[in-house]
């Protein structure tokens, strides 16, 4: 992460900003962006990358602290957990949530599990 110039962040004001905030750190740990370990950037630096108040920005780094998925260290900063499982569970939480999402849209479409299912492998074979 250091020495990358990142562009400032898209959020937008139809939802609390401090949880759009916690979404985008989640993400850039499961793409790998930030591995376990890593030190995070302060909250200063976090707030003007993300173009939002240093506030805004301390709320949602103290949500993460207390979902386990940060921690600080008091002289040193935060950092990601080390705990791998945290990282997976967290993943497949998100990814839960997305193929529920999907199918609940797929089903008010009018699709069948099957026709799904059928739509999903038409597109990947014209994907490969």
């Amino acid at each position: 992460m250091k020495g990358e110039r990142r562009m400032t962040w898209k959020l937008d004001d139809s939802r609390p900003i401090y949880t759009q905030i916690i979404e985008h750190i989640q993400m850039d740990i499961i793409a790998g962006r930030y591995k376990p370990g890593d030190k995070l950037p302060s909250v200063r630096d976090f707030a003007m990358e993300a173009a939002v108040n240093p506030n805004t920005m301390q709320k949602a780094l103290s949500e993460l602290e207390r979902s386990g998925l940060v921690y600080s260290q008091r002289t040193s900063g935060r950092f990601i957990t080390d705990d791998a499982s945290a990282i997976s569970n967290l993943r497949e939480q998100l990814a839960r949530l997305q193929l529920e999402q999907f199918l609940e849209k797929m089903k008010q479409l009018g699709y069948t599990w099957d026709e799904t299912i059928q739509l999903m492998k038409s597109i990947s074979r014209e994907e490969e």
